[in-house]
């Protein structure tokens, strides 16, 4: 039997028994939305230089979004519509662009441009349950780089999920705490790869208006249907905190564990940090900063998902300074400038030869409505 295979049972078994305990004043519906269908949308076009760039538009493989150098070209446009009434919910978006080329390249072409796509209602008063694909419960940053602090993600952002693609039950225990359990194909994975299921968890904790506490985490097995089983343990931790009305912090830790292909083999471990600054300087104007790390043996995750005993370590630090204006609510021009360097080397130049260090721009016009 494969690992996970009780997990959809599990959750029906979970949905069931919360129906079951449901009183009449507990089913009743909340308070609808003047208009609950809404439409949405997002376009981030971009242009990015890379110094001592190779002989290539595609900016190194470690990362997804905004991945193109030397080019004018579109990170992420999304159009979508959403529906929620207080006791039934959905939606279904579309979107296109190099985030969904590079991020989505193993998706089954009719799947790949759906951006979101679920459906959900109130199994009781303070719980909703959503089967279909929808974003990542894992990590402080989103597809969307209107949401972020910064303009490119961290690593630690661009090699864990974006998306995800299963059953999730969100119950609010207050308004301070949400907790939320899901069934799931895989580790962004819309398609399933094999015949098991991942699980994941996230608590969500906001003790007061300033300080929001994050843990989600990950298990399951990720390799191919023919490959040997290796299980994958993850955790994400974040915390953000509205020092002032213009100062922002936030800190954010990955760690993850996966089984070796031996068995009784020593386990590929990872582990990313960040810390991020973001202070508003004006009005229109604001600037944030980020440094940041990834270390993972034998490249675990950032370079393959099934390392093999001659693959090299990858550790690599890095830093970046972000600067935004926002002539309107709904339109930001964002402009950053990143450096990264490593223990080892770990890109080639433009001249073939291997390098420990890579730098970057990046511009943005993004417009949302």
């Amino acid at each position: 039997m494969k690992p996970l295979s009780f997990a959809p049972l599990g959750l029906l078994l979970l949905t069931s028994a919360a129906m079951a305990q449901t009183t009449p004043d507990s089913t009743a519906a909340a308070a609808a939305p003047a208009n609950p269908l809404t439409t949405y949308g997002f376009v981030d076009g971009y242009y990015g230089y890379d110094f001592k760039h190779a002989a290539t538009n595609q900016r190194p493989g470690f990362l997804y979004s905004h991945n193109r150098q030397n080019e004018f070209t579109v990170n992420n446009a999304v159009i979508g519509l959403r529906y929620d009434n207080g006791q039934v919910r959905g939606a279904l978006g579309l979107h296109a662009g190099t985030y969904v080329s590079a991020n989505y390249a193993a998706e089954d072409q009719v799947l790949k441009h759906i951006y979101e796509a679920y459906a959900g209602f109130r199994p009781f008063k303070k719980a909703w349950l959503d089967v279909g694909i929808f974003g990542s419960h894992i990590g402080f940053e989103s597809a969307l780089s209107k949401d972020n602090w910064t303009l490119t993600r961290s690593l630690m952002a661009e090699n864990s999920p974006y998306y995800e693609a299963g059953a999730r039950l969100t119950y609010e225990v207050s308004p301070k705490l949400t907790l939320t359990g899901l069934v799931l194909n895989g580790w962004q994975n819309i398609r399933e790869n094999n015949q098991a299921k991942a699980l994941g968890t996230q608590i969500q904790w906001k003790p007061t208006d300033k300080l929001l506490i994050n843990s989600s985490t990950f298990y399951g097995n990720e390799q191919p249907q023919d490959s040997v089983r290796r299980r994958r343990y993850f955790h994400d931790f974040y915390v953000s905190y509205a020092a002032t009305d213009r100062l922002s912090l936030a800190l954010v830790f990955d760690v993850g564990k996966q089984e070796s292909e031996q068995r009784g083999g020593k386990a590929d471990t990872w582990h990313t940090g960040a810390a991020f600054v973001r202070y508003k300087l004006a009005d229109k104007w604001t600037a944030a900063a980020r440094a940041e790390y990834y270390n993972a043996d034998r490249g675990v995750i950032i370079s393959t998902i099934s390392p093999v005993a001659a693959a090299t370590d990858f550790k690599v630090q890095a830093a970046s300074v972000n600067l935004d204006y926002a002539p309107t609510s709904n339109v930001t021009f964002r402009v950053e400038g990143r450096t990264f360097h490593g223990r080892q080397p770990f890109l080639t130049d433009r001249n073939g030869n291997p390098t420990r260090n890579y730098g970057n721009l990046t511009s943005s016009i993004a417009l949302s409505f």
